[in-house]
């Protein structure tokens, strides 16, 4: 058959709530011709795809998918999308009509006239059961025979075939309530995620020509200008051109304390406006403006699957035909080897049945991580995935850098001093002008200090950064370098004189830089970063963890032992080469995170078993370090960690949870206390407690600071 060029599609799937779902129908998928490109998030309710409709059509694919319990409907993504089907209007919600409609009216007929209660039930239990059995034979013939309705489908045509057709009719209207509200828990979760890309608002107010109209943001392109009144959100990422205002970007960084900004500064839609008009220029459309890519980051690492839940799902797999084959042998062999009654035996076989259904224990793990890297987005705590979140669970080293990261990362100059006749001003100005090129705080610190002198710094040529050892470039015609005591002693002659000033800069925390040509020195320039405000409480929190922090920095021993003096680090490891902290990371007791800029530590963020980014942009830190802090603040890094223990401890629960009720349920069941109709509560009274559990994670708060 002739292929034609495939189309993209994107759906909204009814009823896909826990990963064995998502199984289901990735199952169907992948066995139906011209389908490519299938990325399907139980987290999101969504499906996307590729279809040549040469070899399926559309409404094909629509109807295989409405035959398996899941319908769909189109789905744009970055649009905003309305309210769902009311609950009743879902497959989950006719089921539990039907169920519950089908058991109480059995009731009451068989409560009216008794002698017909086991036909009346029998009846209201394949009614009720019908839906599940349609699913499970839709199931079965796409190659999924051991799906969650197959159990129970079988279970309830046994019981009503040995004379328990009551409790049959019980289990279809227990089992129906249960998905209702693991469909209602699913969503919540779901809702934690959209809510972040949802507080962008719908409509804008743009200028055009000197007047203001209403347009929806959804069509705000980059260059165009906007309004934004007091009280009003950003409606897209931008840069204020006129007006001053302190903004709430709590949205985005999670820190609730508003940021005064004035004309040139960045704004990220979704922020509040507190007071005063605003103008600012889009630099990004609405579907790729900071929060929404936050939303879709999120998205991704909800589906990328933790160690734990990755267990889970192998022991799933090969679970559930293992439950059908345990039923049938308790159903068989006592009554063939002992010659025991049948009903009694068949009976307890259809009830392990129902307590053998793996959808909570599939869902413990998922869940909980679900609803945990919800939380931390909106505090600011950007995670890439639920194994990252695992790992930061067991961390026991934290390996900082120093610049950037314990300290606020904007050094100020301190002093200049020039060697034989150069004057401050000439070291000054001939080192910004090498540092030209440089994105260093330190580089940065000396352009400005020569700015605010006025100096005239020339242009740079063949510029070039030394791999942890400096720069340098030609400047005037001659080659100079700006490296530190240690590199530049290596190339040019420190006097005794300049090593004593030096080492009595350093003592006292400056970070010295040493311009020098080949042969000589020419000068030195000591700076100063002070620590970050919330760095020493930190590391008390980390202490309090029982975790050991360690400070890995390029700048000078004297500089560092301050630094970790000040702020009661035990251990700082100074004058180290990418390669170094490469190797130290290594070295260090393990699990280890590593904190860094997501630049100059991309090395070491690499190598760390959790790296993490210091703000910056959130998808570009994500490529070398497991997790960002959108804040910048230093005390995301305890955050972390703490929502990590958070998360793993709410994982034990729901396991725990998911098998402690399928043992005590198997065990009574055996024992002939407990029947069918309790033996489901063995699973859908796990999978709705595994799943209320898991959404307690949304209201997480971290311990050690307010907010």
């Amino acid at each position: 058959m002739s292929q034609s060029q495939p189309v993209q599609l994107s759906y909204r799937v009814q009823g896909l709530d826990c990963p064995n779902c998502v199984r289901t129908v990735d199952g169907l998928l992948c066995r139906l011709p011209g389908v490519s490109e299938v990325g399907l998030s139980h987290t999101t309710g969504r499906l996307q795809l590729q279809l040549d409709e040469a070899q399926t059509s559309r409404d094909t694919l629509e109807r295989e998918l409405r035959a398996l319990g899941h319908p769909v409907t189109p789905d744009r993504p970055g649009a905003s999308r309305g309210p769902g089907p009311a609950w009743y209007a879902t497959p989950k919600g006719r089921l539990l009509l039907l169920g519950m409609g089908s058991a109480g009216l059995a009731a009451l007929v068989a409560w009216l006239y008794p002698a017909g209660a086991q036909a009346v039930f029998s009846v209201a239990a394949l009614v009720a059961v019908a839906p599940l059995a349609r699913q499970a034979w839709g199931a079965a013939r796409r190659s999924n025979p051991f799906s969650i309705n197959t159990l129970v489908t079988v279970a309830v045509l046994g019981a009503v075939l040995i004379g328990e057709a009551a409790e049959g009719a019980a289990v279809v209207a227990l089992f129906a309530l249960g998905e209702w509200l693991e469909g209602f828990a699913a969503g919540r979760a779901r809702q934690g995620i959209e809510a972040l890309a949802a507080l962008t608002p719908r409509t804008a107010q743009l200028l055009e020509g000197g007047s203001v109209r209403e347009v929806s943001a959804d069509t705000l392109q980059p260059g165009q200008r906007v309004q934004v009144a007091a009280g009003a959100r950003v409606p897209a990422d931008g840069v204020i051109r006129a007006g001053a205002s302190n903004l709430d970007d709590s949205p985005v960084t999670g820190e609730s304390v508003p940021v005064h900004k004035e004309p040139g500064a960045a704004v990220y839609a979704g922020s509040v406006n507190g007071e005063g008009v605003l103008e600012i220029e889009v630099t990004r459309p609405a579907s790729d403006g900071t929060l929404a890519r936050i939303a879709q980051l999120v998205e991704q690492a909800a589906e990328g699957k933790a160690p734990t839940q990755r267990l889970t799902d192998r022991f799933s797999r090969l679970y559930t035909p293992l439950v059908l084959l345990a039923g049938v042998l308790t159903a068989t062999l006592p009554p063939l080897l002992t010659g025991a009654a049948w009903l009694p035996w068949v009976y307890k076989g259809l009830a392990l049945l129902l307590i053998g259904c793996p959808c909570a224990l599939v869902l413990s793990v998922p869940a909980a991580m679900t609803s945990a890297l919800s939380a931390g987005a909106r505090r600011g705590l950007l995670i890439g995935s639920g194994a990252v979140l695992e790992t930061l669970a067991g961390v026991r080293t934290v390996a900082l850098d120093k610049t950037g990261t314990l300290t606020a990362g904007r050094p100020q100059v301190t002093a200049v001093l020039g060697a034989g006749t150069l004057s401050e001003d000439e070291v000054l100005r001939l080192a910004a002008a090498v540092e030209g090129g440089s994105t260093h705080p330190l580089a940065q610190a000396i352009r400005e200090a020569a700015q605010a002198r006025g100096l005239n710094v020339p242009a740079a040529t063949a510029a070039q950064a030394l791999g942890g050892r400096g720069v340098q470039a030609v400047v005037e015609g001659q080659s100079l370098g700006v490296s530190s005591p240690r590199f530049a002693a290596e190339v040019a002659e420190l006097d005794q004189d300049l090593r004593r000033h030096i080492a009595a800069l350093e003592e006292a925390g400056h970070t010295v830089s040493v311009l020098h040509s080949a042969p000589r020195v020419l000068g030195i320039v000591a700076l100063r970063d002070q620590a970050r405000p919330e760095a020493a409480a930190t590391l008390a929190r980390l202490r309090a963890l029982g975790v050991q922090s360690v400070m890995l920095t390029g700048d000078n021993a004297r500089t560092a032992q301050a630094v970790a003096a000040e702020l009661g680090i035990g251990r700082a490891e100074a004058e180290l080469l990418p390669e170094d902290k490469l190797r130290l990371i290594g070295e260090l007791p393990g699990p280890v995170a590593m904190v860094g800029d997501g630049i100059n530590d991309a090395p070491a963020l690499a190598r760390a078993d959790a790296g993490i980014a210091m703000g910056g942009g959130t998808d570009v830190a994500l490529e070398t370090a497991g997790a960002a802090l959108l804040s910048g603040r230093l005390s995301g890094v305890a955050d972390l960690l703490e929502l990590g223990r958070a998360t793993m401890n709410n994982v034990r629960v729901n396991i725990a949870l998911a098998l402690g009720l399928k043992a005590a349920f198997l065990v009574t069941t055996l024992l002939g206390y407990t029947g069918l109709w309790l033996a489901v509560l063995a699973d859908t009274g796990a999978t709705v407690l595994v799943t209320l559990n898991a959404l307690r994670l949304l209201a997480w708060r971290p311990t050690g600071r307010e907010g």
